[in-house]
């Protein structure tokens, strides 16, 4: 198993790519912490564990840094050490530029940007204790080609692919490594309420022929938090069926 004995933090874990990840890395191993607004999470982790993984969970706003730091003084409480963060929660309020209002920009740069600082910035000391660390965070084809509508969450998206940059150079002669993958269309309850004659269209720009699924974004995750991918550090991993850019 490629994350034996590893302990995951997985934000945005009760749904999609996230619950998704979730099950990828319990199947390889790891024991996983799943963070998430959603109630579901208790639910979640309840079956996992009852199937002879170990799960928890914890409500937890990424937007929130009393609230990460809270919620890592406990990780470390109960397993001793954080060995991966997977920053996925995020969120979307399209809009376009001229209409797009300062909450909707305010609310996504905090979850989506602010979010992921947060919590890396809370278990990068506990890494660097260990000498160890895999940092992986969700970034978006979008941050490289844009997208109609989404100012705040291409921003966002973008800005990601910069920090790990920044934090490979910072960080990875403490043994860390900070990447990020930039999904493309995935199905998930959030795309799943894009139109069908939208969907159907952006079926057309994608090479593969299929939208992606969160699987496949997964075991993207998989891999960069594995010892496989060790020498891999501050790069964008586009998952995306070649989707035109």
């Amino acid at each position: 198993m490629r994350l034996k004995n590893k302990i995951a933090i997985v934000t945005g874990g009760a749904s999609g790519i996230g619950l998704a990840t979730v099950h990828a890395f319990v199947r390889e191993g790891a024991s996983v912490i799943l963070w998430d607004l959603s109630e579901k999470g208790t639910d979640i982790a309840k079956k996992l564990t009852e199937a002879g993984h170990r799960v928890t969970f914890a409500k937890v706003s990424v937007a929130n840094k009393n609230e990460v730091q809270k919620a890592t003084e406990a990780v470390i409480k109960q397993f001793g050490r954080i060995d991966i963060l997977i920053n996925n929660a995020g969120i979307t309020k399209d809009r376009t530029l001229l209409k797009m209002s300062k909450e909707e920009w305010d609310d996504v740069i905090s979850v989506n940007l602010t979010g992921v600082f947060n919590c890396t910035q809370a278990v990068v000391p506990i890494m660097k204790e260990q000498n160890y660390g895999r940092i992986v965070s969700a970034s978006s084809n979008v941050a490289i080609r844009g997208n109609y509508g989404q100012t705040n969450y291409v921003a966002t998206k973008a800005a990601i692919i910069g920090m790990v940059k920044v934090w490979a150079l910072e960080l990875g002669r403490f043994g860390i490594t900070a990447n990020c993958i930039a999904p493309g269309f995935i199905k998930t309850a959030m795309t799943d309420a894009i139109p069908e004659d939208v969907r159907n269209q952006m079926i057309t720009h994608i090479p593969a022929g299929r939208w992606g699924q969160p699987e496949d974004i997964a075991n993207g995750y998989v891999y960069l938090a594995s010892d496989e991918a060790s020498f891999v550090n501050g790069i964008c991993l586009t998952i995306d069926g070649g989707a035109a850019r």
